[in-house]
């Protein structure tokens, strides 16, 4: 009887651990959240001032967008060898170098150092995206969607927080004495610190307390085999094509208001009001994708996605609201397909197996939405911001006749 009440209180104990550890990563993403959001919207202001032309101006958000794509393949690799927590908190420690790197490159006008430190921030991206993925397998199976929209919604906080916090940083970074567009990433620089004293609290490591799926492959199922299995072929055709859309249309939005006599505050709201998009209504969406399931729930998210891009294309240049009123809607169909094929893969596979897919999945996203965000400054330098949100609209339209036709589907036991 002793043995049993002491093997009770045992999981109990780990209950609460989860539970504990699923809240600190939760408060990590949305401090990490909130350093990449105000460094990514001052971003193609900055790459203005130092001297860069409006074709280039896309280019700081492209080299964050690939340093994401690095940052996800290196970070899984340490995670899969040194645990979580390790891997996070090494995240959040580049994203402190590029901040500062960041600061440095403004106050010498150095275009290439701003590259570079946009380069570091976007590897620290990395590290907010894949703590969805060490949240979400702290929990059975069932429970992984709902957990993975929560811990989405955490970039919420960031999302409103980083660019409305431009104001704040604009100030004091005059009262450093440096240059204004400094202080977006004098706010990155603090909310850095911050996400990386909380992966120092991770304790124990999340790796181990992950929960086992009831029915998983061997281990020797290799990577390329796994990337045959056709729930994992969706997560990857879902999460590519809300990803390039969405970084398509929003990478250029900060430069196309701001020229069109639109201040830094309403910049930022207008930002705010994107990102807000993308990640308040994670939590029900979540719920809905264990519900309804992946692939319904994506082609929802690839049709709001189409609404938008018509809408930023029919928007006036001047008009802040119906710009905002689009972007909200953007954000909206990434959300849904983000979480909807981030469940996809945390199901079906070994621990080990999921910490490598998740992050060369993430790697591959990223890595085409880099090519969106670079040849973003040249389609809206060439033929506009409208085109450009048609052909972010085109993508999508491509993709939902692959869902009409029948070839983009799950296997009826990963489907739900």
């Amino acid at each position: 009887m002793a043995a049993v009440i002491q093997e009770l209180e045992h999981h109990a104990n780990r209950d609460r651990q989860r539970t504990r550890l699923t809240r600190t990563i939760f408060v990590a993403v949305a401090l990490g959240s909130t350093s990449l959001y105000a460094a990514f919207t001052i971003a193609p202001l900055v790459a203005r001032d130092v001297g860069a032309s409006r074709a280039w101006s896309g280019v700081p958000g492209a080299i964050s967008v690939v340093g994401t794509a690095l940052g996800s393949a290196l970070l899984s690799v340490v995670m899969a060898r040194r645990g979580r927590r390790t891997g996070l908190g090494l995240g959040w420690a580049i994203g402190v170098a590029g901040a500062i790197g960041a600061v440095v490159a403004v106050s010498r006008s150095s275009f290439v150092g701003l590259l570079v430190a946009m380069g570091l921030i976007g590897m620290a991206h990395a590290a907010n995206q894949l703590s969805r993925f060490a949240a979400a397998d702290l929990h059975p199976e069932a429970r992984r969607p709902s957990v993975l929209g929560w811990v989405v919604w955490a970039s919420t906080i960031g999302a409103a927080l980083g660019p409305s916090l431009l104001g704040l940083g604009k100030a004091t970074a005059g009262t450093l004495d440096i240059s204004p567009l400094s202080g977006g990433f004098l706010v990155a620089l603090v909310f850095y610190i911050a996400a990386l004293a909380c992966a120092a609290a991770m304790r124990p490591d999340p790796t181990e307390l992950a929960q086992p799926d009831a029915d998983e492959p061997r281990d020797s199922v290799g990577l390329r085999a796994i990337g045959r299995f056709p729930h994992v072929q969706a997560a990857v055709v879902i999460m590519i094509v809300g990803q390039v859309t969405m970084v398509l249309i929003m990478t250029m939005t900060p430069l196309h208001i701001s020229e069109h006599g639109h201040g830094v505050g309403v910049v930022g709201l207008v930002m705010s009001s994107h990102l807000v998009g993308m990640f308040a209504f994670a939590p029900l969406i979540g719920k809905l994708v264990g519900r309804i399931g992946s692939l319904k729930a994506a082609t929802i998210g690839m049709a709001l996605l189409t609404l938008a891009a018509m809408g930023a294309a029919a928007a006036p240049a001047d008009n802040g609201y119906a710009i905002g009123a689009a972007l909200f809607l953007l954000g909206l169909g990434w959300c849904f397909g983000f979480v909807a094929g981030s469940a996809l893969l945390t199901s079906g596979l070994g621990y080990a197996q999921r910490i490598r897919l998740q992050g060369g999945v993430d790697g591959v996203v990223w890595t085409s939405s880099a090519v969106a965000s670079l040849g973003s400054g040249v389609v809206l330098d060439a033929w506009g911001y409208s085109t450009l949100a048609l052909i972010g609209g085109g993508i999508v339209v491509a993709s939902l006749a692959l869902v009409a036709g029948g070839k983009l589907q799950l296997e009826p036991a990963t489907a739900g």
